[in-house]
């Protein structure tokens, strides 16, 4: 009986695993329809009717465009293409000998895919769709076999040579840039990314010394980093035709990071035409761009500034002195608690307060009226609607903000912040809170347990 068992065993072992082992892995390559190593691969090619694409991956895993042009490449792209043959599967074999072609789009294929990894190659030739939604024949070139494949049509075809080349004009890593000069003739504003605690911030350094708009000089930034290319007009015939027309940029942007300064100018020689270039300082090329960058792009000083009316933060502030029609009263921030002045012993509802003083901190300047003071009357401001004055840690520091009269919808607004008159947000009125609103509740008092009585 032993015999047997051990027998059976060793049968077991040496001829029925290694045959189930076998079936899984011919299944496998079966259903995969590149079997070349992801890591592996250096070399694709992408042949169509928009031309034939050549692209070399090196050591670093990075992609070059070497023919049409040579030129950096847009990874994406070519990672898009991988990715796709590396992840798609093989539904069914249609045809071993690819004796017939025509019924499935592959005697003329919209596309042909050449992989190469060093001395291996692989080849598919992309046909028509397929019986069912999301499937594609396919034509592989080591086996000849005529493949029902659930690749996409999108990611092979409609690619032209402007799809694998990189289509970012600058090199914008945020976190390395720390100066901007924007050229708008006839005007230049200067922003530094100077030190403060907790945080560096921008400050804005000419035409005038004020803070900028954090929130809006990132966001500028970020559509610099996101700043693209629809075409690219490479030295040549075409390019030597329009230099000539490129004469007064409409704006000039430098940004400093890394210890390098990057520049590009923004052209729209025909406003009628729709067309837009960008020229980078140092770069051969022109880029074909859309006129709405320019927009995106062209920023007058009062966009990036910072807007808030009053003119101190929330931090600085150890008084805010409150006064509208109705009533007047001051808040003090002893050791980080609210308190009213002249009722320092009651408790006041600190969430309530802290977002009633943050508001009027970051109160916001909508548009402006006019640049400088003038007769604060007809805006409501010699008899405001309500005032605020913020006193410093330092106890003589002071900001000071008024509200005025309605107008569309806004309120006319004067603030230490900015000079000028300006309009705001009229919902401000109506947060506001009263003296007694500000109070914290007083508990009810617990009711009292009668006696039991035998």
């Amino acid at each position: 009986m032993a015999l047997v068992l051990l027998g059976l065993a060793a049968y077991l072992y040496l001829v029925e695993f290694p045959s189930q082992q076998r079936a899984e892995q011919e299944a496998v390559q079966t259903s995969t329809l590149l079997t070349l190593p992801e890591q592996d691969i250096t070399k694709l090619t992408l042949e169509s009717v928009l031309g034939t694409v050549v692209l070399m991956r090196d050591e670093r895993r990075s992609w070059t465009l070497v023919s049409p042009v040579r030129a950096e490449a847009d990874a994406r792209e070519a990672e898009a293409i991988v990715r796709a043959l590396i992840l798609g599967k093989v539904s069914r074999t249609v045809e071993e000998s690819a004796s017939t072609l025509g019924p499935f789009g592959l005697e003329r294929p919209a596309a042909v895919v050449t992989v190469e990894a060093g001395d291996k190659k692989e080849t598919f030739s992309i046909g028509d769709g397929g019986p069912i939604s999301s499937t594609l024949y396919v034509l592989r070139g080591s086996d000849k076999h005529v493949l029902l494949t659930d690749l996409a049509a999108k990611d092979f075809l409609n690619k032209s040579v402007m799809t694998f080349r990189r289509k970012e004009i600058l090199r914008v890593d945020q976190s390395q840039i720390d100066r901007l000069r924007l050229h708008y003739p006839p005007t230049e504003i200067v922003l530094y990314l100077m030190p403060e605690k907790p945080a560096k911030r921008w400050k804005i350094r000419a035409p005038v010394e004020a803070n900028a708009d954090q929130s809006e000089v990132r966001a500028f930034l970020y559509r610099l980093s996101d700043f693209k290319a629809i075409g690219i007009l490479d030295p040549g015939p075409e390019r030597d035709a329009i230099a000539p027309t490129l004469t007064a940029p409409l704006a000039t942007l430098t940004l400093h990071g890394g210890g390098a300064d990057q520049t590009v100018r923004l052209y729209q020689p025909t406003p009628s035409t729709g067309e837009a270039f960008a020229e980078v300082a140092g770069h051969a090329s022109l880029y074909r761009i859309s006129p709405n960058d320019i927009k995106d792009l062209t920023k007058d000083l009062f966009a990036l500034r910072d807007k808030r009316l009053l003119g101190m933060d929330l931090p600085d502030i150890t008084m805010l002195s409150v006064k509208t029609r109705e009533e007047q009263y001051t808040l003090i921030n002893q050791s980080g608690e609210w308190v009213l002045e002249d009722q320092p012993t009651e408790k006041l509802s600190q969430e309530a307060t802290e977002l009633f003083v943050s508001r009027v901190v970051n109160l916001p300047a909508e548009m402006r009226e006019i640049k400088q003071p003038g007769a604060l009357a007809p805006y409501g401001l010699a008899s405001p609607t309500a005032e605020f004055t913020a006193t410093g840690r330092d106890g003589q520091t002071t900001a000071r903000l008024i509200l005025g009269s309605h107008a569309n919808g806004l309120i006319y607004a004067k603030g230490q912040g900015l000079t000028g008159i300006y309009q705001a947000r009229a919902d401000i009125l109506t947060q506001i809170p009263s003296r007694q609103s500000l109070l914290k509740p007083t508990p009810a008092p617990r009711p009292t347990a009668s006696p039991i009585t035998k």
